[in-house]
């Protein structure tokens, strides 16, 4: 990380931003938080395959839209930013080639359905394996689309250049 220009600060900040702003935003923070969640923010979560260095900004990212949290806290910004954490480390061990790719949404919805699922159970008392399905379903379907329009993307060689 020490080797960062302030071209890299700069992105890395601004996909934190982005994360941020998505998550919270009018209309779309309804869904970003809860048994039944659909955070669209999430769909980032693809830019660490493509480069490990967006991980720092996806868990800033997390840490600060969990501030926002209101049924869950502080257990939302220690846990929540733990499911982002381990799901970009994880993400971050698969080759960085399109065949893979697929693997990142079911990576995303597993763990956070088992992190943010237990969370939910612990903290609200709702069933764990409803909250594992409801969280990871979500998950899986913001990441998935993500996949594709990311695989889409991915092939203008422009944006390729600019996330790798």
């Amino acid at each position: 990380m020490s080797n960062l220009k302030t071209r890299d600060i700069t992105q890395l900040a601004l996909i934190a931003a982005l994360y941020v702003a998505v998550t919270i935003a009018p209309g779309i923070s309804a869904f970003s938080y809860g048994q039944i969640q659909f955070r669209v923010s999430e769909i980032l979560m693809l830019l660490p395959f493509f480069n490990h260095k967006y991980s720092w900004s996806l868990i800033v990212g997390c840490f600060v839209s969990n501030i926002f949290s209101a049924s869950l806290g502080v257990a939302d910004l220690i846990l929540g930013t733990l499911a982002t954490a381990i799901a970009c480390l994880i993400i971050t061990r698969i080759p960085a080639d399109n065949k893979f790719l697929w693997a990142v949404p079911v990576v995303c919805a597993v763990v956070n359905g088992i992190i943010v699922g237990a969370e939910l159970y612990f903290i609200l008392k709702l069933p764990f394996w409803l909250n594992f399905v409801t969280v990871g379903f979500g998950e899986l379907v913001v990441v998935a689309i993500g996949a594709v329009v990311f695989y889409f993307l991915m092939q203008n060689q422009s944006f390729s250049k600019l996330i790798r």
